[in-house]
């Protein structure tokens, strides 16, 4: 159910201010650092972020898709490491357990999920399946009451700090999809370990790692759905998440913008600013059109959504184009601050390097394509 229309105002109002004035200043701190402060995820606790998505019932704000988009704006204003931080709890780690939890399974985990006192995870990826998702080769083998789960899951969003892992591992022989099912995997079971976290190009402050599952007791009690419903689970799950990724590309596109508008009007070449020349307007305008679409886009398919329509197709477009737009932005915003631009002090570089994992997680663009083609086809056009 959506928030009145005051109270979501003061929540966009809210989380606009506390980019603005609280986590922009300690985007050089967490690139430095690599690591989001304590304090930080303790104020984004009180604020309720953690639980966006999950239900009031459940100690959550429950947003509905259109609301929670408008925050991913808002977020993606600043470094991705910020919304990294509390995007697994409102996205890929609950989803799993809001769409196909049991009742006990969510009064066990939701209100916790939501507070912010576990963080979750989601791990699919394994070192030989990426975009081949269905070909999970993580193993759970049945032993009376409980699971046993054995495999490695690769570059885990926030697996250093998770406390419960939402694990895909194959529980029988078919083919594919059809044969994998989905766990929830408590950090404190015996056989779960992480490993060292990755070492990547940008978004430093997220962290990913792998996941070593020997011999993992799970009980029967924590599968998610029926066998073999795993990937199922797993698809709707990211249909959510690429909407929620496409609408954070499109606050970091305006985030670029506005700070290439501010930079270009002060910045002189030619004996007046740069703005005022119409190679640097023509990028200018080709950045703020696409990021206009691209928001449209997303707020659409959000709406589409929330009227219970099927939007896979329409989720997978506006991860694509929004992923790819902010790419673009990003690369003429380098361009127009020259070398400048280059340079680590402005920032520019860092959200350059930043946004290029967009166009690989939540699904690569090319898997996008796929999607987007495989539905067209299927409605006829």
């Amino acid at each position: 159910m959506a928030l009145d229309p005051d109270t979501f105002a003061a929540l966009i109002d809210t989380v606009r201010r506390y980019v603005a004035e609280r986590l922009r200043p300690l985007e050089a701190q967490v690139e430095a650092d690599d690591a989001v402060p304590d304090a930080v995820v303790a104020e984004m606790r009180e604020m309720g972020l953690f639980g966006l998505s999950i239900a009031e019932d459940y100690g959550g704000l429950g947003l509905t898709m259109g609301e929670e988009a408008r925050v991913a704006i808002e977020m993606g204003r600043t470094t991705p490491a910020f919304r990294s931080t509390f995007g697994t709890n409102v996205g890929i780690g609950s989803q799993g357990l809001v769409l196909a939890g049991t009742a006990e399974q969510k009064a066990e985990w939701l209100p916790r999920i939501a507070a912010g006192e576990i963080v979750t995870s989601f791990a699919l990826t394994e070192p030989g399946v990426g975009s081949d998702s269905g070909a999970v080769a993580t193993r759970a083998v049945r032993d009376g009451d409980v699971y046993r789960l054995s495999g490695t899951k690769r570059y885990i969003t926030n697996a250093d700090r998770a406390d419960l892992f939402t694990v895909m591992a194959r529980t029988g022989d078919a083919p594919g999809g059809r044969g994998v099912s989905a766990f929830l995997v408590p950090r404190t079971l015996a056989g779960v370990s992480v490993g060292e976290a990755e070492k990547k190009m940008g978004q430093r402050g997220a962290k990913v790692a792998d996941l070593h599952l020997d011999e993992v007791a799970v009980p029967v009690a924590n599968r998610l759905g029926e066998e073999g419903e795993g990937f199922k689970i797993a698809m709707r799950v990211l249909d959510r998440g690429r909407l929620h990724i496409a609408a954070v590309c499109v606050g970091v596109a305006e985030r670029l913008i506005a700070d290439c508008v501010a930079y270009a009007s002060e910045r002189r070449q030619f004996g007046k600013a740069i703005a005022e020349h119409q190679l640097i307007q023509a990028m200018i305008a080709d950045s703020k059109t696409e990021a206009l679409a691209a928001r449209a886009l997303v707020l659409e398919t959000a709406a589409a959504k929330d009227a219970g329509t099927d939007v896979v197709l329409e989720s997978a477009a506006a991860k694509y184009y929004a992923s790819e737009m902010v790419g673009r932005v990003a690369d003429r915003a380098v361009q127009i601050y020259g070398g400048a631009g280059y340079i680590a002090d402005y920032g520019i570089e860092r959200l350059y390097r930043d946004v290029r994992l967009f166009r690989i997680y939540e699904g690569t663009s090319q898997i996008q394509q796929l999607i987007i083609a495989r539905e067209t086809l299927k409605r006829g056009g």
